[in-house]
C-alpha cells in the first residue's frame, strides 16, 4: 500500500511546532495548577468556582480565612502557587509572541490567518504542520491528511458517513474545529 509523502519541515517550521508543544504543556500545567489549589482549599471547607477567573477574585480572601486555622507554611507556599500562575501566564504570552512576530514574516501564515475563525496558534501551527502546502494536491486531500474526513461503514453500495475520524494531527485538527465552531456560534444570518 502506498502512504502519502510528507514535505520536509524547514527548521524554522520544526522551531515553530516546538513552540507550540511547550504552549500547550504550559497551559495544561497551569490548568493542574488551579485544579489543585482549588482542590486542596476544598479540602479546608473553602469552595469557589471553577476556573481561573473565580480563583483570582477569590483566593486572597480565602487565604486570610484560613491564615489564624491553619500554619503560616501553608498559606505561604499556597500563595507562591497562586501566584507562580503569573509567571506561567507571562511564559505563554511570551511564547504567543515569538509566534506572532513569526507569522509576520511568514506569508503562508498570514494568509491563512486572515479566513474566518483562524487565529495566530491556528494559521502558525498549520503553516509549521503541512510543511510545504504543493505537497498537497487539493484541500480535500490535506483534510484526510489531517484526519477531517467522516469515518465510512456499508455493504451493498449503501454508505454511511460517521463522525470525524480519529486520525491524522490532532493538535491542528482541534484548533480547525474550535476556530470552525466560532464561526458557527457568531453567526447571527447564514451567509455565503
Amino acid at each position: 500500500m502506498t502512504s502519502k509523502a510528507v514535505a520536509v519541515k524547514t527548521e524554522a517550521q520544526q522551531a515553530v511546532l516546538a513552540l507550540h508543544r511547550m504552549r500547550q504543556q504550559l497551559v495544561k500545567f497551569r490548568t493542574m495548577q488551579i485544579n489543585s489549589l482549588r482542590g486542596l482549599l476544598t479540602e479546608y471547607g473553602e469552595v469557589m468556582g471553577v476556573g481561573r477567573a473565580a480563583l483570582d477574585r477569590a483566593v486572597a480572601g480565602v487565604l486570610e480565612r484560613l491564615l489564624g486555622r491553619l500554619l503560616a507554611i501553608l498559606i505561604d507556599t499556597l500563595r507562591e502557587q497562586w501566584k507562580g500562575l503569573e509567571d506561567m501566564d507571562w511564559q505563554i504570552g511570551q511564547i504567543e509572541r515569538r509566534l506572532r512576530e513569526w507569522m509576520k514574516d511568514d506569508q503562508a501564515s498570514m494568509a491563512i490567518a486572515a479566513i474566518p475563525g483562524v487565529g495566530l496558534l491556528t494559521a502558525t501551527a498549520a503553516v509549521a504542520t503541512m510543511g510545504h502546502a504543493k505537497a498537497f494536491k487539493s484541500g480535500r486531500e490535506f483534510a484526510a491528511w489531517l484526519g477531517l474526513v467522516p469515518a465510512q461503514t456499508g455493504s451493498g453500495g449503501k454508505v454511511e458517513l460517521q463522525g470525524i475520524s480519529k486520525r491524522g494531527d490532532t493538535y491542528l485538527r482541534t484548533w480547525l474545529v474550535h476556530g470552525a465552531r466560532s464561526i458557527i456560534y457568531r453567526v447571527k444570518e447564514p451567509g455565503p
